[in-house]
């Protein structure tokens, strides 16, 4: 083999045994990680997927406190440490600046918000969550009792009452959490909401189904039926505002099947980690319900829940 041809071939092999150490190295900060922000004072819950697209570019997937979960176009990512950028979503100002790096098996590192203030956040591995395939259920609870809020707290100054046995929202105001938690379910809801209007069912406290007056529009991760942000349902089953309309949701692990007025529109889905909004991200532990009263109004005449026992 002559001179020229084994420099290319050096070349080539150096070339390979670069890739494949990049790839190793950017393999380990792959994955989904649950983030807790350090924001105004208070500790609060974000997401972060990062993983390969084609031979060496990193994206992903970022969820803020509130929103749909935001593309990430490209994450530069080094001896250890990554940075990103994303534009505002509903913020206004500048673009969403990141820096962060990989410290054994979590991450930690910087936010500069739309705002230009800087915020410190830290991240494990978002855990895998068992599915039972073969469930054993308990026995239906009515989670509302149809006279008052018993079982229920407001997030905030409270705006829900009961009215002839309905749990009523007649503005946005404050979100309603139960009081109990619970791991692997199926819920029941019946709902109806004014022309216009727009709330939505936390599972665990964590992944919105949205709730919203979506009727004759395409179907979307972030309109009638969706899992916020992530899971598009099959098609769109809303009835006209006014109308009592009906959820059956069934969750375990993160598996999540809907059936929207008498029709499955999400069947045996993954829910890839927390919407926007969520109490924590907790994921290995139970949670509770929690109905969105922050944006417009709705009501409630069944809301029943069916544990796993085992």
């Amino acid at each position: 083999m002559n001179t020229k041809y084994l420099k290319a071939f050096a070349i080539i092999i150096v070339t390979l045994l670069t890739f494949q150490l990049s790839a190793q190295e950017s393999k380990s900060i792959e994955g989904k990680w649950n983030l807790t922000l350090s924001y105004d004072g208070k500790e609060v819950p974000s997401w972060l997927e990062i993983k390969h697209s084609g031979l060496s570019t990193l994206v992903g997937r970022f969820v803020f406190l509130n929103g749909s979960a935001r593309p990430i176009s490209k994450i530069n990512f080094e001896d250890g440490k990554f940075s990103f950028s994303i534009p505002p979503q509903w913020e206004e100002g500048q673009d969403l600046q990141f820096n962060g790096e990989l410290v054994d098996d979590h991450v930690k590192g910087t936010l500069v918000y739309a705002d230009g203030k800087t915020y410190t956040w830290v991240g494990t591995r978002a855990p895998k969550l068992s599915y039972n395939p073969n469930p054993v259920w308990g026995e239906p609870k009515a989670l509302f009792n149809g006279k008052n809020l018993d079982g229920w707290h407001a997030t905030g100054e409270n705006q829900w009452v009961v009215k002839d046995g309905i749990l009523t929202s007649d503005k946005a105001g404050a979100n309603l959490v139960s009081d109990e938690k619970f791991n692997d379910f199926k819920l029941h809801l019946e709902f109806r909401y004014p022309e216009g209007s727009n709330s939505g069912i936390f599972l665990r406290g964590r992944y919105e189904v949205q709730i919203a007056d979506n009727k004759g529009l395409e179907a979307s991760d972030i309109l009638f039926g969706g899992i916020y942000g992530f899971l598009i349902p099959n098609e769109m089953v809303a009835k006209a505002a006014g109308e009592w309309q009906e959820y059956d949701i069934t969750l375990i692990g993160r598996r999540v099947t809907i059936v929207a007025n008498g029709i499955e529109i999400i069947t045996d889905q993954n829910i890839p980690g927390m919407t926007g909004g969520a109490l924590d991200n907790n994921e290995a532990e139970a949670g509770p319900f929690m109905i969105q009263g922050d944006h417009g109004p709705v009501e409630f005449r069944s809301i029943v829940v069916t544990p796993i026992i085992n």
